[in-house]
């Protein structure tokens, strides 16, 4: 997962343009040889739902270059350097018109900021406040600005698409974003864990869902996306999870759907209570990525966002301390192993029912310690109760919950009493 960052980490990408379709096409050669990208005509779509669908927009070089032709901010040292989607322009002004188009951080100061205008068109740079700072010494001398983009109102909106069977029709949506250039863990980290997730997925030995993976572009791709699949998705989608600055070594956060009530919610909430001291559970009233869209009033999908350190919540977020050095390998398999658990709770919660009138004498099993030593009481006690809730009515996860134990504890006992024909489902 951390070389998939790496990989991706230099490429510009934004709401639209070649860096999205580089990204997908990278993830398609290398690992999901089965992802399907599409491409959303804006010719064909100037709206989606309430929203104006914006040009493609794409961008080959920008700098700012002092009297001595030194390129002073370089966008291809740091492609956020550049306010994304900003116009073209070759124009020589005094730094006192220049910082107008600046962006710059005072309470971050040697950080580059993260800023984008997709709806109204402008031109700008980011750097680092301490060297806006310095250039505002000498507010008459001259700087040579160049930009070179384009907006392209025949182009289109690019997104990814995975669907990995079960033998059920009912779905399980996993989508992350693919809008952000350079930075690691708000982007990047969803990409990578989806990519993984995805390929746990096909090695299950049998698949109860239908896993719908998607990496779109965030707000419009998510709209997009509703737009073209919302009637399916509506009937079948069981359970859903946004993956969003799931890499970095902070504790795991949820955000949860507007009324904290669905399946999804049920679960993220068991898995984030047996996986970490300190789970963060944010209500939607603290929602930012797409279960904005996926939860919406006419959608109400039942999706929650999985986060280790939630987005806006650390000192890095959009900006370029948002690096390759924040997000490590061990925070990103927490990640996984989050998204996992959730996925393995999906696949395995099933009802089950005791045959026995009365407890079963466990020792004729094999299931009853034949000697008491530390510990022993323990898992007795653990497995006479969750048989006191094999009624038919109770869930795996129902009775993890009950017993406020682990889904996957459960799971195992369900597995010995099955095998001792002790269970039916």
């Amino acid at each position: 997962m951390y070389n998939i960052i790496k990989d991706l980490f230099p490429i510009t990408r934004s709401l639209s343009g070649n860096g999205n379709r580089q990204t997908l096409n990278y993830l398609k050669k290398n690992y999901l040889d089965e992802l399907k990208i599409h491409e959303y005509s804006i010719a064909d779509n100037k709206s989606t739902y309430d929203w104006e669908t914006p040009y493609e927009w794409n961008i080959s070089d920008a700098y700012i270059l002092d009297e001595n032709g030194c390129r002073i901010i370089d966008f291809k040292n740091n492609n956020l350097h550049i306010l994304g989607y900003s116009e073209s322009i070759d124009v020589t002004i005094p730094f006192s018109e220049l910082d107008n188009h600046l962006y710059s951080l005072e309470d971050d100061i040697d950080a580059i900021p993260y800023v984008t205008s997709y709806y109204k068109k402008r031109w700008g740079f980011c750097l680092t406040h301490r060297q806006r700072e310095k250039l505002r010494k000498n507010p008459e001398k001259l700087y040579h600005v160049v930009i070179k983009s384009n907006f392209n109102e025949n182009g289109s909106i690019t997104y990814g698409e995975l669907i990995i069977n079960g033998y059920s029709d009912e779905e399980v949506l996993i989508s992350t974003y693919i809008c952000h250039p350079s930075m690691a863990n708000d982007n990047l980290s969803g990409v990578a864990v989806a990519t993984e997730i995805a390929k746990y997925i096909y090695a299950l030995p049998e698949r109860k869902y239908t896993y719908r993976i998607v990496f779109i572009p965030e707000t419009i791709g998510a709209l997009i996306y509703l737009r073209e699949n919302i009637t399916h998705l509506q009937k079948y989608v069981k359970a859903g999870f946004v993956l969003s600055c799931i890499g970095d070594n902070g504790d795991y956060s949820c955000v949860h759907s507007p009324y904290n009530n669905t399946y999804t919610d049920k679960i993220v909430t068991h898995v984030l209570k047996h996986i970490t001291d300190n789970p963060k559970e944010y209500s939607f009233l603290e929602r930012g990525s797409d279960e904005r869209q996926f939860c919406a009033p006419n959608v109400n999908l039942p999706v929650c966002t999985l986060s280790r350190t939630k987005f806006g919540k650390f000192k890095q977020y959009h900006t370029s301390n948002d690096n390759l050095d924040f997000v490590s390998e061990e925070g990103l398999k927490g990640g996984f192993e989050y998204v996992k658990t959730c996925i393995d709770i999906l696949e395995n919660n099933n009802i089950y029912k005791i045959k026995t009138v009365g407890e079963p004498q466990l020792g004729k099993y094999g299931l009853y310690p034949t000697i008491s030593q530390k510990g022993s009481a323990d898992y007795t006690r653990n497995l006479t109760n969750i048989i006191a809730y094999l009624n038919g009515e109770n869930t795996i996860l129902d009775i993890a919950e009950i017993l406020n134990v682990p889904f996957s504890s459960v799971l195992e006992i369900i597995k010995k009493l099955k095998e001792k024909e002790l269970v039916t489902p």
